[in-house]
Parts: structure tokens; C-alpha cells; sequence
């Protein structure tokens, strides 16, 4: 349902960038504006063919290095991840912050198994979307992998409608992370705060949800960092009018995967993501979403 819709955002963007391109052709006749359409329709067709990427996969590999802006300043993470889609189950390693984290859909009351290498050693079952584990956290490990982000990327971009073909540009193929990929840019200067009276029984992550923001960014605005129940109703916050101001895009031309995001706001780099050693639809053995696999330390 939201490819179609993106498909029909596309039609609209394209017959508006086309529309814009005559107006600009009658200053300077020189302009080819088919052209631009095309190169603007590129734009989508990389989305789109993200879209299509992240739905075939079953088993994915990978590491990642983060950068997130957190209450007290940013924080850099280096993490190793194992990921089964259907059904879901995650291993995650920080050799850094020496710690596992093992998830497995459907067991210990969709738990995980949360194992620090340092003071209190000992193995948690944890609620993945609890305070303990999203502290300084800007995602869950619900949403590792790519599936949350194109699908994200998706509905913001459907939120600005015929105007987005402003705002998103397909610069062209560059390396990254010796990689060749297809570089998209986003950037909405009209990028700002609205007030929100908080309705009863809302949080932060269901506020973030009902206006397709981003969570951590809804709490940084608001310092809301530590609130993970009910806001108070009738109280007054700031929400993001878009997704974001800006955001960087590297898109693997071989698995149309995006293995490099940036997203930032009006301070400057909110949170940025490199994708290495990607490897898509490698069988899994089920024994490595296991505590008690060899490799493991739970």
C-alpha cells in the first residue's frame, strides 16, 4: 500500500518538477526541463527500488558505526549485528561498551537478553522498548536493520506531497565505504517546531509516531529524555514540522541498500550510520540466535 502510494507521489513531484522546469525553459530557452524530469525521476525510482531491496531480505549481516546526539554531547557506537526477519530474532555485539544483546520474537515475553561485560555482569531480560534499553539510545533493536529506515524514509517523504521534488536530489554515483553508490540529498529549509497540546495517554513514541517524526529528536526538543510513560495531558510540547531539516543518503547500487545515513536539524548533525561488511540473504544457522551458542557470553 505505501509503494503505491509513492508511486502516485511520484507522478504528482514529477509533473510539478516538469511543470517548473517550462516555467524556467521561457527565461533561458536553452534549458532542457525533459531532462530534468528524467534525472528527478531517478530520485524516486532509488526509493522505490530500496523499497523493493528491503523486502526480500531474510537474513542480513552486518557492522555499523554510529554517531548520536545525546543529552550530554554525542556518542559513538561500533556494533556488530545478526538479524532474521520472519520471525524476527537479533544478536547484537558493542565490543566497545562490552555488550550482547540476543532478541528472539515471540520468547521470554519478547524480552531480550541483555548481557553487560561490565559491572553488574550479570544476564537481563529486558523489555526492548524500556527505559533501561533505549538510555541514550536512539532506536530500539526492534529497529535495526534496514526495514524501519526506507520504510521511514518512505512516509516522511510522502508527507510533503507534490512539494518534495524541491527538497530531494539525486547527486550521483560516488564510493562509499569502498562501495559504489547512488548519493541522495534531502533538504527542507523550511524545517521548524509547531506547538502540540498532549492529548491523555500519550507518549513521546506514540506522538513521534502519529506525526512521522523522529523519536529521540521529539525528546531532545523537549528534553524528554528520561519519559517513557504517559506525558501529562494538556501539557504543551514542540514537534517537528518535517522529519528533518536535512539528510545524506548512500544507496549500494548492487544490493539498492542504504549503507550510509545522515539526518540533521537546525543545531547541525543529529545522527549519523555507516553500514560495512553488509551481507544480504546468508543463512543464519538458528543455533546463533541461541544464549548458549559457543561464540556468545550470556
Amino acid at each position: 500500500m505505501l509503494k503505491l502510494y509513492f508511486f502516485i507521489l511520484i507522478f504528482v513531484s514529477s509533473t510539478v518538477f516538469s511543470q517548473n522546469a517550462k516555467k524556467r525553459a521561457k527565461v533561458n530557452p536553452i534549458e532542457n526541463h525533459k531532462e530534468h524530469s528524467r534525472e528527478h525521476f531517478k530520485d524516486f525510482k532509488i526509493i522505490t527500488d530500496m523499497m523493493d531491496s528491503v523486502k526480500k531480505i531474510s537474513y542480513l549481516r552486518f557492522g555499523m558505526k554510529s554517531i548520536e546526539r545525546i543529552e550530554t554531547g554525542y556518542s559513538t557506537a561500533t556494533t556488530k549485528v545478526k538479524l532474521q526477519s520472519h520471525p524476527r530474532r537479533s544478536y547484537l555485539v558493542n565490543p566497545e561498551k562490552k555488550l550482547e544483546v540476543l532478541f528472539n520474537e515471540g520468547e521470554l515475553n519478547n524480552k531480550a537478553l541483555v548481557k553487560p561485560h561490565v559491572f553488574p555482569y550479570f544476564t537481563m531480560s529486558l523489555e526492548p522498548r524500556g527505559n533501561l534499553m533505549r538510555k541514550n539510545q536512539h532506536f530500539t533493536i526492534m529497529e535495526l536493520g534496514f526495514d524501519f529506515t526506507v520504510r521511514t524514509i518512505a512516509i516522511a517523504l510522502s508527507k510533503e506531497k507534490d512539494q518534495v521534488a524541491k527538497h530531494l536530489t539525486y547527486v550521483g554515483k560516488v564510493e562509499k565505504n569502498k562501495m559504489m553508490c547512488y548519493l541522495l540529498t534531502y533538504e527542507n529549509q523550511s524545517f521548524g517546531y509547531t506547538d502540540y497540546i498532549v492529548q491523555q495517554k500519550e507518549t513521546v513514541s506514540g506522538i513521534a509516531a502519529k506525526f512521522t517524526v523522529n523519536d529521540y529528536m521529539l525528546r531532545c526538543k523537549n528534553k524528554l529524555y528520561d519519559e517513557y510513560g504517559y506525558l501529562k495531558e494538556g501539557s504543551k510540547i514542540k514537534i517537528p514540522n518535517f522529519y528533518c531539516k536535512k539528510a545524506v543518503f548512500y544507496v549500494d547500487e548492487k544490493t539498492m541498500l542504504p549503507i550510509s545515513i545522515s539526518i540533521y536539524d537546525e543545531v547541525g548533525l543529529f545522527e549519523s550510520y555507516d553500514f560495512y561488511d553488509v551481507e544480504v540473504n546468508k543463512p543464519i544457522p538458528a543455533v546463533e540466535f541461541t544464549r548458549s551458542y559457543k561464540e556468545y557470553g550470556f
